[in-house]
């Protein structure tokens, strides 16, 4: 199969770069880091979680980061809503758009919110059905799609089930995270393979990690099977909670060289996502693992 002739980049460092940085990121820096990906041209920027702030502290400002952007035409401002309070709290702010979050491990969805896979999912009908009926879209993530903190290997086809599932709920476009990044890429091929009969190829995304330095290759092996929507972190923001001192996000610099290399439009100026790199992991003095933007950013 060709490549895509465009690549639709899902930006999730505002949210899932920074909600497990321990020390408090100002609001501002947040609003500041949004706009500036926004004026590089990123059209899809996942701004804030709506989740009890106990549980994610660095999330407790959602509503002042949903209500304080600068909105720009032709940008989706979406945000991760897991329940029906935070599904209220972000409609209050004029969300345009909403992630619900399922996993395909069942001891990941013990371990992380103390449920079964099919009672986590119950909890998701509700969420979605009110969001539809404010019409608002609702994307469903599955997380542990090629490996799990403590299964080990997962089945494509119970990736494939809960995927499914999530579909027939009413998400309009799944994403497939390799949530500890262990993907290779026959594994990735592999599973998309089996989702892929369940599922239309223009409804999944890919969101993967980049822990052991497979996420670019991984990322290679299913655009060729026909993905043309990638989840990703400017400067690689975001750490893996499962795997000590190791990489999270794949780098959205990485991704955007990657995919201007093969010709694949995104609409996005790399030497402005790269400054924007440059300049959030400064302000909160964190390392910039993107290799691309080190790079432009030392020439």
């Amino acid at each position: 199969m060709p490549f895509p002739k465009q690549v639709r980049l899902v930006e999730v460092g505002a949210r899932d770069g920074l909600q497990n940085e321990p020390n408090p990121v100002a609001t501002e820096t947040k609003l500041e880091l949004i706009d500036r990906l926004g004026a590089a041209g990123v059209n899809y920027i996942e701004a804030a979680s709506f989740v009890s702030p106990k549980w994610v502290p660095q999330m407790g400002d959602a509503r002042e980061v949903m209500t304080g952007i600068q909105r720009r035409e032709g940008i989706t401002y979406a945000a991760l809503t897991p329940n029906l309070k935070g599904l209220e709290g972000a409609l209050e702010t004029g969300v345009q758009e909403v992630a619900v979050f399922g996993a395909a491990s069942e001891s990941f969805t013990k371990k992380n919110i103390n449920c079964t896979i099919a009672e986590s999912l119950e909890r998701f009908a509700p969420v979605i059905e009110k969001a539809r009926d404010a019409g608002i879209p609702v994307r469903g993530y599955v997380s542990t799609v090629l490996g799990c903190p403590y299964e080990g290997d997962i089945a494509p086809e119970k990736v494939a089930e809960v995927s499914k599932t999530l579909f027939e709920m009413g998400c309009y476009e799944i994403s497939l995270g390799d949530t500890i990044g262990v993907g290779t890429p026959l594994k990735a091929k592999r599973m998309l393979e089996v989702v892929s009969r369940d599922i239309p190829i223009d409804k999944l995304a890919a969101h993967f990690h980049d822990t052991y330095g497979q996420a670019l290759a991984n990322l290679y092996a299913v655009l060729e099977e026909g993905i043309s929507i990638i989840d990703s972190s400017v400067a690689g923001l975001g750490g893996c909670p499962y795997a000590k001192g190791a990489s999270g996000n794949v780098a959205s610099e990485d991704v955007v060289y990657l995919l201007h290399g093969l010709g694949i439009q995104t609409g996005i100026d790399l030497q402005k996502l790269a400054e924007t790199g440059h300049w959030i992991t400064q302000s909160i003095q964190r390392p910039n693992r993107s290799k691309v933007g080190t790079a432009l950013m030392t020439k």
